[in-house]
């Protein structure tokens, strides 16, 4: 017999009933408002060509390393589920996959993953009943035929689903060919890119030499020689300023920054250049173009995000057969208080200057993070993130941030994702949490109510708009 499938209205909201009833109201007056995205890693192919997608696994599955990391650790090879390996190969037909995915979609019970994809299995394709392996190819062609009508395609989701702007993220040597076709069509939403170039920054990328060539290529510059270099760097940013980029981010594996003088960074730049960098050296020249990149976005406007604390690729052999974003990558513990000193030694008391600063280390939460963003005119704090944008953690960084660094420090909510219609499904869940987050300041009588209705929108997608300076 299949199960119904159900949303509870009051999912997330307190237990409380008083609580609840805050909570509700709270959530009422932002439950429609518009999703703000400013980071997120979402293919600007699609909006490009608006082509429909095309099946349940491709869309929902294969993308998502959150449900890849959970099946692979369970004994479900990544094959079964179509993953690409590096060639760009897929071993599973779609249904097939789809089959497997649905016959171990118990595993997600209680997990983030659940939540998300059941809000899209209901809310997005009008289903009402719940995924198991008895109603795989039931939801595979629901879905299927879904997908082929002019409703489902990408701009018509994009508008569906509320979107107001949607932050990719590209590489420094990405020609930037959709998001120039998304301009030139004529259609109206907003798709905007954001300049990551780990691929040219950090030595130990395993894209460095080759991304560094093309780097020189794409800019003219002599990108072996330390000005060539830096001066490549601020073309590319022009280039992704007029793409509609407002943000640059970056991956380090630390926080670390430094602050060479100009003769060190250049006789590091030669080393590193040369392919004859260690590992200390590396960690060093990545920390100084962090330094390098802050002193950019105050010349030109770029809010800065740095999102560091993760093993990437732990499985050695995962990462030689599939390559990158394959669900075996790893929290990590980071210091920020001594790491990001030298940057904000130079720009952290700069307003014009913007840096959000993103942890999978949630002890760092109200030890470092927070009193640093309480102080300095420059640092925000980003939103609990990946491994912890989760019920309970966003519960947790609330709790452990509001009361050194209040709301206004921080930045909103993003949903840092590469499965798109999770999007509207991450943004409804943080809504919730930070509603009954309120509620219950509210219930203890710590915030008024017309304080908590006024924080709601704000922390929904007002505080997102500001902070990476979406409204100019």
């Amino acid at each position: 017999m299949t199960r119904a499938l159900s949303l509870h209205p009051d999912r997330l909201l307190p237990a409380d009933p008083g609580t609840r009833a805050i909570a509700r109201a709270l959530y009422a007056g932002v439950r429609a408002l518009p999703i703000v995205s400013p980071h997120g890693h979402c293919d600007p192919a699609w909006f490009a060509t608006d082509a429909p997608f095309d099946n349940a696994a491709d869309l929902l599955v294969a993308p998502d390393h959150y449900l890849l990391r959970m099946l692979y650790s369970q004994g479900v090879p990544l094959e079964a589920l179509r993953a690409p390996d590096r060639e760009g190969r897929v071993f599973a037909e779609p249904r097939a996959a789809w089959r497997v995915f649905a016959a171990h979609f118990h595993l997600f019970r209680g997990t983030p993953s659940a939540i998300w994809l059941n809000h899209v299995f209901a809310e997005v394709f009008g289903l009402t009943v719940a995924l198991e392996a008895g109603t795989a190819d039931l939801y595979f062609d629901a879905i299927g035929q879904a997908l082929a009508t002019p409703g489902f395609r990408p701009r018509a989701l994009f508008d569906r689903c509320g979107v107001e702007v949607l932050a990719t993220t590209d590489s420094p040597v990405d020609t930037l060919e959709h998001h120039v076709a998304i301009r030139a069509s004529g259609w109206g939403g907003r798709v905007i890119t954001a300049y990551r170039p780990d691929p040219v920054i950090d030595p130990e990328h395993e894209a460095f030499p080759a991304a560094l060539e093309r780097f020189g290529q794409i800019t003219g510059q002599d990108v072996m020689g330390w000005s060539g270099y830096l001066e490549a760097h601020r073309l590319r940013r022009r280039a992704f300023i007029a793409a509609g980029a407002t943000s640059t981010d970056h991956g380090h594996p630390t926080a670390r920054t430094a602050d060479l003088a100009r003769a060190e960074a250049e006789a590091l730049f030669a080393r590193v250049a040369a392919g004859r960098a260690t590992a200390d050296e590396a960690e060093l020249f990545r920390a100084q173009m962090l330094t390098e990149m802050a002193a950019m976005s105050l010349d030109d406007g770029l809010v800065m995000q740095i999102h560091p604390g993760s093993f990437r690729n732990h499985n050695r052999l995962l990462f030689e057969r599939f390559g990158r974003d394959k669900g075996a990558d790893i929290p990590t513990p980071t210091d920020y208080v001594r790491a990001l000193k030298p940057l904000l030694d130079r720009f952290g008391n700069d307003a014009a200057f913007s840096l959000i600063v993103f942890t999978l280390d949630e002890t760092s939460y109200a030890r470092e993070l927070a009193p640093l963003a309480g102080h300095y005119p420059a640092l925000k704090l980003g939103p609990a993130w990946w491994f912890n944008d989760s019920p309970e953690g966003m519960r947790r960084f609330r709790e452990q941030t509001t009361e050194t660094a209040g709301f206004s420090n921080t930045v909103g909510f993003n949903d840092d994702t590469r499965a798109f219609l999770s999007i509207p499904a991450r943004h409804d869940m943080a809504r919730r949490v930070d509603c009954g987050f309120l509620a219950r300041l509210v219930a203890e009588h710590r915030m008024e109510l017309d304080d908590a209705h006024a924080l709601a929108p704000e922390l929904a997608c007002g505080l997102a708009r500001r902070a990476y300076r979406l409204d100019l």
